[in-house]
């Protein structure tokens, strides 16, 4: 079926979000792709995605965003989650240092099971709960540099840093895939161009689910 002239897109990217349960990644979500933010979440269960296009260097970049719980129960969707996957957005919460702790587990599974090629962006969320912060600004950098990630703080309540942490990621999947290309003279591979992309939903789903249903 043609897609409608506001559906058309130069690429599509699948990003995913990954971190402990109760981290927001569901509101930075639904923060990026309808602009809400829900005090009431409740955990994610299962998988669910959002869709976003928005234009990045002169092309238009279809935004998948995949979200699912952090429950360690959940873990049996890995593979699939991470399959064809070339952002990653690993989210802790800056007033829980055990989240911070975790993000070492989060990135060894990351990189297990995802392409060795991803892109991630560490995100600390939850800025505007200044007076409990429990994770320093210094300690995520010095582990981000030292992975090799880029880093980012942001408030899904208050919208602070969530569209530059996508801007940021979708930018720099994209100058990944345009050197590729470069050096390799050849046009962008099927799964990246449009038109060859999988849709999970028919109906280019703005998520399954309300604003109040997700963590």
């Amino acid at each position: 079926m043609a897609r409608r002239p506001d559906e058309e897109y130069d690429y599509l990217f699948k990003v995913v979000l990954i971190g402990d349960s109760g981290v927001g990644k569901s509101n930075i979500l639904s923060r990026f792709t309808r602009n809400e933010f829900c005090l009431e979440s409740k955990s994610t269960i299962g998988v669910e995605f959002a869709t976003r296009t928005l234009q990045v260097e002169g092309k238009t970049i279809k935004a998948q965003i995949w979200d699912t719980a952090g429950q360690e129960r959940y873990r049996a969707i890995t593979s699939a989650y991470y399959r064809g996957a070339l952002g990653a957005l690993l989210v802790y919460d800056v007033t829980k240092p055990t989240t911070f702790e975790n993000v070492s587990r989060w990135l060894k599974e990351l990189r297990d099971h995802a392409d060795s090629n991803i892109v991630i962006m560490l995100i600390g969320n939850k800025t505007d709960l200044k007076h409990l912060r429990a994770v320093a600004t210094e300690d995520a950098q010095g582990f981000a540099e030292k992975e090799g990630l880029s880093f980012i703080e942001t408030s899904a309540l208050e919208a602070t840093n969530v569209e530059k942490a996508f801007q940021t990621i979708l930018a720099e999947i994209y100058r990944i895939i345009s050197k590729k290309n470069l050096s390799s003279g050849e046009p962008a591979p099927a799964e990246f161009k449009e038109g060859k992309t999988i849709d999970v939903s028919a109906s280019e789903m703005n998520t399954k689910k309300s604003c109040c249903s997700s963590s």
